[in-house]
Parts: structure tokens; sequence; C-alpha cells
């Protein structure tokens, strides 16, 4: 077995290093196991098993053969290896996933495009769709990650006292850096910063900054304008045209927690039915007349009239 280190679960520069080297040593995907320094990726029992022992005689880091042996394979220049574009594109967006065995996915459709090229031709590969899939998801979420950030204005010190625009989010995958740069052009003159459990990214006007995970303790609690957004929320809610499904789908239960508009979800579906009762058994409004607006007239005639003074309206001589 052989490990492959990364250094973060997002590490595209570090998979494309590993993938390259295990390539030239011609290591199989089975008898790879992907580190990337996250608890939740991998099996701790099975990297655990892999790591050699340094002063068993038995494993290759004893004997020094194995070693020595992948030192002289390393040394050679690996064969080059063209893949399509679109393999490309597909593994930035896999390796944002937070699925467990990405690596190894990835890294098994590069050694199969390194042998049988023609492979990626096929779209019904099952290596292939799986990771689609996990694409899809992770463009999904970085659309959701768009829509369902909240900021809210608090005092910073750093600032010279000036505001700065903070939220608060919980994504699924690893999306928060390539989610980030949307914030960046819609909030261009702005300075915010948004706060995950994994990481934080700050814009202060120029570039963008990453920075340690945070807790939901550090967000700031809704303010004024978050008041003034639920009031607009609740005036906006149709109950004839409520399809809980269809609302579920499109914001799921697991961003509730972070909206403030989801305190009001409950309540307003509850009332829906009752709301939508007393619409049908209202009376129905008469329609207010509006007085039609007389056609402007662009004639000679009228224009001429214009010109003309008003003999009504001329100022008369005063009486001797």
């Amino acid at each position: 077995m052989r490990r492959a280190r990364l250094d973060g679960p997002i590490d595209l520069a570090g998979f494309r290093r590993e993938a390259k080297r295990l390539l030239a040593l011609g290591a199989q995907p089975e008898e790879v196991v992907w580190d990337c320094g996250d608890a939740t990726d991998g099996d701790l029992w099975s990297l655990a098993e892999t790591e050699p022992a340094e002063n068993d005689p038995t494993s290759p880091a004893g004997t020094g053969r194995a070693s020595f042996a992948d030192a002289r394979s390393a040394e050679r220049p690996p064969p080059p290896l063209h893949v399509p574009k679109d393999f490309l594109r597909l593994c930035e967006d896999v390796l944002l996933h937070r699925e467990p065995q990405r690596f190894a996915l990835m890294y098994r459709l590069l050694a199969r495009l390194a042998r049988e090229p023609a492979f990626w031709r096929d779209p019904l590969d099952p290596d292939r769709r799986r990771a689609e899939q996990l694409a899809r998801e992770v463009r999904h979420e970085i659309h959701k990650l768009h829509a369902f950030v909240r900021f809210v204005p608090v005092v910073d010190e750093d600032l010279g006292g000036k505001e700065r625009l903070v939220a608060w989010i919980e994504p699924e995958h690893h999306v928060l850096e390539a989610a980030a740069p949307f914030f960046a052009r819609r909030f261009a003159n702005e300075r915010w910063a948004i706060l995950s459990p994994r990481c934080s990214v700050t814009w202060d006007g120029v570039s963008l900054a990453l920075g340690p995970g945070g807790t939901r303790e550090q967000a700031p609690a809704p303010d004024a304008g978050a008041r003034l957004w639920l009031t607009y929320y609740r005036s906006i809610f149709n109950p004839a045209r409520l399809k809980v499904a269809m609302m579920e789908r499109e914001m799921p239960r697991r961003y509730w927690a972070n909206l403030p508009e989801a305190a009001l979800i409950e309540p307003l579906v509850a009332q829906a039915q009752a709301r939508m009762d007393g619409m049908l058994e209202a009376e129905p409004t008469a329609p207010r007349r509006l007085r039609p607006i007389a056609p402007i007239d662009r004639s000679p005639q009228a224009a001429g009239a214009a010109d003309e003074p008003d003999a009504s309206k001329a100022p008369t001589a005063p009486s001797s």
C-alpha cells in the first residue's frame, strides 16, 4: 500500500502532484490510500496499517530496497499524459465534495485514461457517471450558497469603527472558496467576511483572504435590517401558490437554521389553508373605475391654438 499525503481536503495542486508521482511509480488505484488531513476522510485503521515501521526489517522502510526502487523510479521523468479539458473541470468540482473516496475515484479515472484513453468517450461508464454526479452536487451547493448567505453589518474596530458585513454558513461540501468570488463581485465596495466551520473568507475591497474556521457563536445576531426583511417576506407570501415539497427542494431544511426568514415558514405554512379559504369566501371587490386618459391632439391646429393668448385671461385696462 502507498500513502498519498495532501495539505487539505481540497488540495487540488497536491492531488495533481501526487497523482503524477504515483503514475510514474506504476501504482495501481487499489494500492493507494489518500490522506488529506481530514478526520472525516479515509479510514483511520487503514491509514495506521499502511504506515511503515522504521525499525521493522520486513517493512520497505526497514530494508531500504523498496524505498530505493521507488526513489529510482521517481527520478525518471513520468511519461507525458494528456487528459481532456472536461476531465480537468470535472476533477476541480469533484474534489470539493465531501465524499471520502473522491480522491481515489479521480485517481482511478486518471489511471484508466493513462491505460485506455478511449474509455472517456463512453458517457455511461460507471466511474465517470459517479464523478459527474458528485460534480453536479457540488455545483448545486455553490448555487445554494450564493442564495442563502445572509450578511449582518457589525462595527469592526480593525476598520476604525467602520461597518463590516459578516455572515455564517454551514455548507455541506467544501465550496466556500469556490463561491467567494461571486460575493467579491456583488459586494465589491463593501468589507465583508463569511464564516464557516472549516474556514473563513474575507474581502477587504481588493482581494480575498482565507482564514481559520469559526463557530456559530462568533456570528452576529440579526439586526433591524433582518426584521425589515421578515416583514417583506411575510407580505409577499401567497398561500394560494404554496407547494411545500418544491419549497423544501429549493430551500433544504438544513439551511433553515441560518436563515432569518425560516422562523416564519412553518407558521405561514400552517396558516396557508385558512387564509386561502378566507380568500375564496370573501366577497369580490369592485374594480376601481379609472377616468380614461384623453389622447394628445398633435394636429397643427391644436398647436396653433396653444400659441394664441387666451382672451379671457388677458389683463384689462384700468378704468378712469
